[in-house]
């Protein structure tokens, strides 16, 4: 029994882009490149009435600008979400291997079915990817009980089963990585927002307090940053929901493929063989 474990060796490692496992790398990068956006960019003084940054805004970037420096940190959310979007979309590309997903889970079960696993072999090799490598791993523990004459029939079919799951496992980690975070940028998109437009409306509040037409222009800034903030907060959270959405679907529809070829596996050996 020992001899067949050792068999079954483990899925054949994926080809390609992977992805980028230290995500807070793209974090950090991001957070410069926003803030060098926020000061030199929207900062700049042709934005302002006057040339002064302190003036009024005479556009829509001075306006932004005006938003503060929470503003640079909602920048700085949304690049990351635009950048693991990239990363996420390549990777699991990659991972979905070079053929058509429907037609090779098609072609590759007919093949199951009539037993030809050396043309299942040849799909799974001109696919590759998460899904072949799964498939491999399946039709190799298949190949390895067929001439185990130790376990019963029930045995063999749950190695069967077990060797998929496992191999799933494995490839599972490269389909999910850093999607975790897109979710947190999800909810943390709103809660920045929340966070400066409350802090345009405390600096609106003590203009409102200190009275005379002369606090109008920190009164206008004030609100101005509450609104900046809630305009921007929400547009990451909007491009996070929809990037975090479209992946997990297209994690769904392999995984969806990954069990459909699984259970024709383990249901043609069923189908097969009688049990002793």
């Amino acid at each position: 029994m020992a001899t067949t474990t050792k068999a079954a060796a483990p899925a054949k490692k994926s080809s390609g882009f992977k992805g980028v496992k230290d995500a807070w790398i793209i974090l950090v990068i991001c957070c410069i490149i926003a803030y060098c956006f926020y000061f030199f960019v929207l900062g700049d003084p042709s934005h302002f009435q006057g040339g002064d940054r302190s003036g009024h805004p005479a556009d829509l970037m001075g306006t932004v600008y005006k938003g503060g420096f929470v503003v640079g940190l909602i920048i700085t959310l949304l690049l990351t979400v635009v950048v693991l979007g990239v990363e996420r979309f390549f990777a699991i590309k990659s991972a979905s291997g070079k053929m058509n997903l429907a037609k090779f889970t098609a072609q590759v079960k007919d093949a199951i079915k009539a037993q030809d696993f050396a043309k299942a072999k040849d799909l799974c090799n001109k696919m590759q990817g998460s899904v072949a490598n799964v498939v491999l791993a399946s039709i190799k523990m298949y190949e390895t009980v067929e001439t185990d004459t130790t376990l019963k029939k029930s045995q063999k079919i749950s190695k069967i089963q077990q060797a998929h799951e496992e191999a799933t496992q494995l490839e599972m980690p490269t389909l999910t990585m850093n999607l975790p975070m897109v979710a947190t940028i999800v909810s943390l998109g709103t809660l920045t927002a929340l966070f400066g437009t409350v802090l345009g409306m405390i600096g609106s509040f003590q203009a409102l307090s200190a009275g005379g037409g002369a606090d109008s222009m920190a009164l206008s800034a004030g609100i101005s940053e509450a609104l900046v903030n809630t305009a921007s907060g929400i547009l990451t959270s909007w491009v996070a929901t929809v990037v975090y959405n479209y992946f997990s679907n297209k994690i769904d529809k392999l995984t969806f493929a990954l069990d459909e070829v699984g259970y024709t596996i383990a249901a043609t050996y069923d189908s097969n063989h009688v049990e002793a």
